[in-house]
């Protein structure tokens, strides 16, 4: 056999075992000999499959029934002044936006009062066009386009126009508020815009919010390949977020979202080269940064700690897995099955082949987020 072929076959053989026979020799060891306590992890008993991560603390909780209550009371003025407090935190205001949708769904009664009581509001316009684009898509499904039937799509394209056009009009209520331009930016993919009618979108979107996390998730969706862009398009889209971010915010976790599109799609060619092991490292250094509050965090820490795993980053994967704490009910681990099982062997593959130790404390282990 010639030199270079040996060569090949040795490189082949190294990949196989480094690849699958290493991790699968972890995981054996994770499903018999792994104590997860002894390196300051969450017992296995302590795992929750319920959630992706603790629930919202107690006065928050609080304040959002009181909301809803009052809203489904009659009271529009509390929605008002709840969205309203958030200022110019446009994350925060969607997110408020984001509650009041949820509770209009069961009676909207007092969003007609809000509306016919103050044309000129901003948020009340940009709530009623979300909910118009909310009720396209729930009539669309969330099926690949072939196997949705031909008239709920002619619905659900018939719907978003108008939808699109209430957002407009919202736009000139409050110019500087970019909520209208998120819900635009939402349904163009379902209008069919094309890039050039699109783009115009994007750009008045982040000339009032350039951060705005859920314009840019909208915007993930719209560049992959499922939609208007392709997978090239998607992850220089997904890499421009992380380098654009400021330190500590959330924003970069748009490169593990695109990830997950990329492993969504069997033709996809996901490979974890030494530039996608950094932008895990940037990711985690910015989520490091953000305010431990933040709700968006346990669904990303999820991801980042999946897909460390992928690229045989363990010991930072091992370090994202004690911050995750007992929380699994996440989609990393749903999908491959019972997720408490397959989220348990995931930590005992971090924990055996970065070599790491038995903790100090290793019975005291906290569950942060």
């Amino acid at each position: 056999m010639p030199i270079f072929h040996i060569v090949v076959l040795c490189v082949v053989l190294c990949a196989v075992y480094f690849l699958f026979v290493i991790p699968d020799l972890a995981d054996r060891w994770a499903r018999k000999h792994f104590v997860a306590s002894d390196y300051g992890l969450a017992p296995r008993e302590q795992l929750d499959p319920s959630r992706p991560g603790p629930p919202s603390p107690p006065h928050r909780r609080q304040e959002r029934q009181a909301v809803a209550d009052a809203a489904w009371d009659g009271n529009w003025r509390a929605a008002e002044a709840y969205v309203r407090a958030a200022g110019d935190d446009w994350d925060e205001r969607w997110s408020r936006t984001e509650l009041l949708r949820e509770v209009a769904r069961e009676d909207d009664a007092w969003l007609d009062a809000w509306r016919a009581a103050e044309p000129g509001n901003c948020d009340a316009a940009t709530l009623h066009a979300r909910i118009m684009v909310q009720q396209a898509w729930e009539i669309r499904g969330s099926e690949y386009a072939y196997k949705v039937s031909k008239d709920r799509m002619e619905s659900f394209r018939a719907m978003l126009p108008a939808a699109i056009e209430e957002a407009r009009r919202a736009a000139l209520l409050d110019p500087a508020n970019p909520g209208p331009w998120v819900v635009m930016v939402t349904a163009a993919r379902g209008a069919q815009y094309r890039r050039a009618r699109f783009r115009p979108l994007w750009d008045g979107l982040v000339a009032r919010a350039p951060h705005h996390y859920e314009g840019h998730w909208q915007a993930l969706q719209y560049w992959c390949a499922k939609w208007y862009g392709n997978d090239r398009l998607m992850m220089r889209f997904a890499r421009k977020a992380v380098r654009k971010a400021p330190q500590g915010s959330p924003l970069p976790g748009m490169y593990v979202h695109a990830l997950e599109e990329l492993a969504g799609r069997p033709a996809a060619a996901l490979s974890f080269t030494p530039v996608v092991r950094g932008h895990l490292k940037r990711v985690a250094a910015s989520l490091a940064e953000a305010d431990p509050d933040d709700e968006r965090l346990p669904a990303l820490r999820h991801l980042l700690a999946h897909y460390m795993l992928r690229s045989r980053m363990y010991g930072p994967a091992l370090e994202q897995f004690r911050l995750i704490g007992p929380w699994c009910g996440a989609e990393p681990w749903r999908r491959e099955g019972d997720p408490k099982t397959v989220f348990e062997t995931a930590r005992g593959r971090a924990v055996k082949l970065s070599r790491a130790s038995v903790t100090a404390t290793a019975r005291s282990h906290g569950i942060a987020r």
